[in-house]
């Protein structure tokens, strides 16, 4: 397979199930898990701990900014 159109013909195939882990394995390679990314989860974790959680608002203003560190 040497091109887009062809890989995702192929994805088209697959059962849902299966699509679903290329999908995550895909993900695993775009996004891998950095010390900003940890530290990011740390602190949210804090934060929710102590202060009761994050506005939704701020999760959708800062979360590109979160996992890209």
């Amino acid at each position: 397979m040497s091109t887009v159109a062809e890989i995702e013909s192929a994805l088209e195939k697959l059962p849902v199930e299966d699509q679903r882990a290329v999908a995550a394995w895909l993900d695993s390679r775009l996004w891998p898990e950095t010390p900003a990314m940890l530290a990011a989860i740390d602190e949210a974790e804090r934060s929710l701990a102590e202060e009761g959680g994050v506005p939704v608002e701020d999760v959708r203003r800062n979360l590109r900014q979160w996992i890209t560190g």
